[in-house]
């Protein structure tokens, strides 16, 4: 079962370009892999130019060749058209669905535990565990 998440960038001018993440988007797995593999703005910019995708860091591919190395999984490797999603402002950032939402702003995560399932709970500032994974 995927753990929804969307991962932004908050640009300049103050709007957030971001890309949808399937699977594993809690703080413990993916905030611990957007903190370790993808923590300068250049690498942000990079992942998210993708678009949506499966995951951000994965030796799967969707041909099931793999040749040990790690990197995004996107939905555009497969051949759907899901671009990047720009949006003016945090506020419309937020509104979409995911279950996380994490911002790289002023060169740091944040990440959003947006209470999907619960009614009248707005988004939360939660902590991104410390320490790399694994691989």
């Amino acid at each position: 079962m995927g753990t929804r998440s969307r991962i932004g960038l908050q640009l300049s001018d103050g709007s957030i370009l971001s890309a949808y993440h399937h699977w594993d988007g809690y703080p413990e797995w993916l905030g611990r892999i957007l903190t370790t593999h993808y923590d300068t703005y250049d690498k942000v910019a990079e992942l998210i130019d993708g678009g949506d995708m499966s995951s951000c860091w994965t030796d799967s591919r969707w041909d099931n060749s793999s040749d040990g190395s790690y990197g995004p999984e996107y939905y555009s490797q497969r051949g759907e058209d899901c671009p990047p999603r720009r949006d003016s402002c945090i506020h419309e950032y937020l509104l979409e669905g995911e279950e996380y939402a994490y911002l790289y702003k002023n060169n740091e995560w944040i990440c959003y535990h947006m209470h999907q399932y619960e009614d009248d709970v707005q988004p939360e500032i939660v902590t991104i565990p410390e320490g790399a994974l694994a691989v």
